[in-house]
């Protein structure tokens, strides 16, 4: 008889390992990624194309490999453990082990460890340097009048003998990786490499009175070795920033003196034939706008033929008094029914309102500025290049600002701008929806999602072209079940050639010419006739102006997909020259993630997937065949584990119905089995993922359940506008009622649990039925009248719009259908709870109001009913700390073996932690 495997406990969690920062080198000769505990060391792994280990290295973290294949550079993370006990001992800053710099030679297998560094940078086409900062002690020199004096003087002989501690000064040093010579540059605060590795840009600030004139922004020459000051004196140096060939500098400094409350940036031009760099830009040049400057936080970014000059300019800020004192003067808002927006967007948004830039072009060749947009004026959108004449940005009228406070979506305006002149020309009033600018500025793609259509504007004609119209299939989201316009499939592409746009229905992707007379269903339909989702796989490119989502009629395209009816995920290939060119690669009960290739396309490397299959790493050059890269969690088989099937039923209205049912991995049908479902909205598109045993922020983790002897069911629900709660009854209860038809559900014990609107759902599920013997509610909303007023204070915004138009699905205010909120409010119908509940809210929740929480609670004590609150201190919406998720995935394990095992409650379930213990007692400790 097999000996029984053990369940997973939550010692476990922290040796349970994952993958991440996958990459190839350029031409895909070697792969690297690293391999995290979630409490530990990671290790890094360089491999070759043919999965031979070149190199692990423990605690390599931040990788790259040169543009030329030929060195692996890492940062290597203190010991973990170092780490722990110099928190746990308080240390100083500069007493706590620090990163070091590791270079690995992949010819001769040399690795050589630079040491502590504070930073270290590469440029991006990066073959032969890099540069770092170090901390370099420096032993003080002894005075000579001193040494004189303590020959003469013996009562001082012992003062002046003690050494002097020695000080430290971090140094800049440029690393060759060839020839490993260095150059060691002091007191450099900031650093930049161009793109093509020609030079480092840095600054001094010098010493406080500077007398030898240090202070500037530096030159260097890689190739030269030389050094030279372009700039002078103290400043705050930033956006350095060269063109495309590194033949153009042009960098913001601010010279004011440092106490200065008004900064007063300007743009600086380096003059290669005179070397030195020159004012180009400031609040005195022509085309700045009266009582403008230029924004210190704005971008600099060349176009790429370097002819143009984008940059930010701002109007002079307010600057506040000093002279006033704080204490005789009121601290207060002043909320206002006609501002934009409601006072805690403003507070929450005022650090990046101060920031704000607007966009203006430099012309070179006339030594023209020129303002592009305003305070009227949102972002300005260029092409990739920004070579073309045409732009596009928007404006919302202070009406649609002011709405957005319950409605999302609102119309805007939608504007060309002529980089040449600065001229707008308005293209489309009132747009609800999206506008895409093409990549060569030649046509303006809109989806407006009040008539769920696609059209497009010729720039060069002025004609506006219908795209989508006359077509019998939806290019909206046809599942949408919330009382909104549904939003569109989106852009899959862009012909290379410049003609066309191809776009996204539920399962196909069409192709639009831009001249209105191609719509050509490029996938022939497939998708639609066997409910495959298709999607372009197109990759990465890490040039910073490369147009990814270009397709290559010429080149056989990549597709994802999902089959909606078996939840399966694959690969299809589409040649384009081809009549029937759609062919199905693989189709698998498997999830692919983490999608990568090299430059060419090649040789791909991504994840594969279930819920037995940890999400390793493969190798591919056609998704047919794989290369097992990474084995990392080995030890998953010797737990119980556990297996995954579609369930299917009728609802009581006949509506079909699936879920997921979790079931263990010594799962036997002639043992009784408690039941817990958890659910959010739609989980059964996740069929085949695997579910890592982590703590989680405060969902169920499903994988700890079902290893431990629960069955765990995750129901799809589908809402009719005006009755989320009944949409909950409707689809949980009956799916649980449905499996209690097997004799291996114990309908005796059976919980529910949610988190966010998954608690709403909770709480709403215990106020109609006492068919469940526990819940949890991790921060659910119960009163939909005080929640409706509420504020998302991590954005500041209403949440009214949650009611009105997205996921709550009330569809009209509180004063159009009073009796709707209270329908769907669970506070109001407590007094029918039968069922134990726990909750959880948390006092820095950023999204729902932690009160609601309080009102739930304090509801259900009045009333006498058996109910827990835990409050997280500091902590938000989802736990984010991880002590915090390991003490709740504790919690839930204890209610629930408790309520539906029979298990001894916990001494937090039986008597609670009084406020006097907090700290000294968790609570945890059972009474057998």
């Amino acid at each position: 008889m097999a000996q029984q495997k053990p369940p997973i406990d939550h010692t476990t969690f922290d040796s349970w390992k994952n993958i991440s920062s996958q990459n190839f080198s350029k031409s895909g000769k070697y792969i690297y990624y690293t391999i995290s505990p979630q409490e530990g060391d990671v290790v890094t792994e360089l491999k070759d194309q043919h999965n031979n280990l070149l190199l692990q290295l423990n605690r390599g973290n931040s990788s790259r490999i040169t543009e030329d294949e030929k060195f692996f550079i890492s940062v290597i993370k203190p010991f973990f453990k170092e780490t722990r006990e110099a928190k746990i001992k308080k240390k100083k800053t500069d007493e706590i082990a620090k990163d070091s710099l590791s270079v690995f030679n992949i010819a001769t297998k040399e690795a050589i460890n630079l040491g502590a560094i504070k930073n270290w940078k590469t440029p991006r086409l990066n073959k032969t340097y890099i540069a770092y900062q170090q901390e370099i002690e420096i032993t003080a020199k002894q005075d000579s009048s001193q040494k004189k004096e303590a020959k003469s003087d013996s009562t001082i002989t012992k003062a002046v003998a003690k050494k002097s501690a020695p000080k430290k000064e971090t140094v800049l040093i440029i690393y060759n990786l060839q020839t490993k010579d260095t150059t060691h540059i002091s007191k450099v605060d900031n650093y930049y490499f161009d793109d093509n590795e020609k030079y480092i840009v840095y600054d001094r600030k010098g010493t406080e009175k500077d007398t030898t004139n240090q202070a500037g922004l530096y030159l260097y020459d890689l190739a030269n070795k030389t050094q030279k000051k372009i700039s002078n004196g103290k400043g705050n140096y930033k956006n350095i920033t060269f063109d495309d060939q590194s033949q153009k500098l042009v960098f913001l400094a601010d010279k004011s003196p440092e106490k200065s409350l008004l900064k007063d940036f300007k743009i600086y031009n380096f003059e290669w034939k005179t070397d030195t760099a020159t004012i180009l830009i400031d609040k005195q040049s022509t085309g700045i706008p009266e009582k403008w400057h230029v924004s210190g936080d704005g971008n600099l970014s060349f176009s790429a033929d370097a002819k143009k000059l984008f940059i930010g300019l701002a109007p002079i800020p307010k600057v506040k008094d000093t002279t006033l004192v704080d204490f005789e003067h009121a601290k207060v808002d002043i909320w206002h029914w006609q501002d934009d927006y409601l006072m805690t967007q403003q507070l929450v948004n005022a650090s990046r309102e101060r920031a704000i830039s607007y966009d203006a072009v430099y012309h070179f060749a006339n030594q023209q500025l020129i303002p592009l947009t305003d305070k009227n004026f949102g972002r300005l959108f260029t092409t990739t290049n920004s070579n073309e004449e045409w732009a596009i940005t928007t404006s919302v009228a202070k009406e649609a600002k002011i709405a957005s406070q319950w409605s999302l979506g609102n119309p805007q305006d939608i504007y060309l701008v002529s980089t040449i002149n600065g001229r707008k020309k308005i293209i489309k009033s009132n747009h609800k929806g999206q506008a895409y600018l093409s990549p060569t500025a030649s046509h303006v793609v809109f989806y407006d999602v009040e008539k769920s259509s696609w059209s497009l504007y010729d720039i060069t004609t002025g004609q506006e072209i219908a795209l989508s119209d006359g077509l019998s299939v939806s290019f909206a989201d046809e599942l949408n079940d919330v009382p909104a316009s549904p939003s569109s499939y989106g852009i899959a592409g862009w012909s290379q050639d410049g003609k066309g746009i191809y776009i996204n229905d539920r399962y196909d992707i069409w192709y639009f010419s831009f001249d209105g007379k191609i719509k050509s269903n490029i996938t022939q339909s497939f998708g639609r006739k066997n409910q495959i989702v298709l999607r372009a796989q197109l990759f990465k490119n890490n040039a910073p102006r490369a147009i990814t989502n270009y397709i290559n009629f010429k080149t056989p395209l990549l597709l994802t997909s999902f089959n909606e009816k078996t939840k399966q995920n694959g690969f299809f290939r589409l040649d384009l020259s081809k009549k029937n060119g759609l062919k199905e690669i693989i189709q698998s009960q498997n999830v692919y993630k983490r999608l990568i290739s090299n430059d060419n396309n090649t040789i791909f490397a991504l994840s594969r997937e279930n819920y037995v299959e940890y999400p390793d790493l493969y190798l591919t050059k056609d998704f047919s065949s794989l290369t097992k890269l990474t084995d990392i969690n080995p030890q998953q088989k010797n737990y119980n584990w556990g297996t995954t099937e579609l369930v299917k039923w009728k609802t009581p209205n006949g509506y079909d119905a699936e879920g997921i049912l979790y079931k263990p991995e010594d799962f036997d049908p002639n043992k009784k089995y408690p039941i817990i479902s958890y659910f959010y909205e739609t989980h059964t598109e996740g069929l085949y993922s695997y579910h890592e045993p982590a703590p989680t922020p405060s969902r169920l983790m499903i994988s700890y359940f079902v290893s431990n002897g629960y069955l765990v069911f995750s129901p799809d629900i589908r809402y009719q506008t005006g009755h989320p709660g009944r949409a909950a009854e409707e689809y949980v209860n009956s799916g649980m009622k449905y499996l209690t038809k097997y004799p291996w559900v114990d309908a005796t014990k059976m919980a529910i649990q949610g988190q966010s609107w998954g608690g709403y759902q909770v709480a709403h599920l215990i106020t109609r039925t006492d068919m469940y013997a526990a819940a949890w509610s991790g921060a659910p909303v119960v009163n939909m009248t005080s929640a409706y007023g509420g504020i998302r204070w991590q954005t500041g915004m209403s949440r009214q719009f949650q009611y009105e138009q997205t996921q709550s699905r009330l569809g009209a205010t509180l004063w159009e259908n009073r009796d709707l909120y209270i329908e769907n409010s669970p506070l109001f119908f407590m007094d029918k709870v039968k069922t134990p509940v726990a909750i959880m809210h948390n006092d820095n929740d950023g999204a729902v109001p932690w009160y609601q929480g309080i009102e739930m609670f304090t509801a259900l004590r009045r009333l006498q009913k058996p109910v827990w609150l835990l409050n997280y201190n500091g902590d938000e919406h989802n736990l984010m700390q991880r002590q915090n998720r390991k003490d709740i995935q504790k919690r839930q394990a204890q209610f629930f073996d408790h309520f539906l095992k029979g298990k001894p409650a916990a001494d937090w379930i039986q008597h609670g932690v009084k406020a006097i213990d907090k700290g000294i007692d968790w609570g945890l400790s059972t009474e057998e």
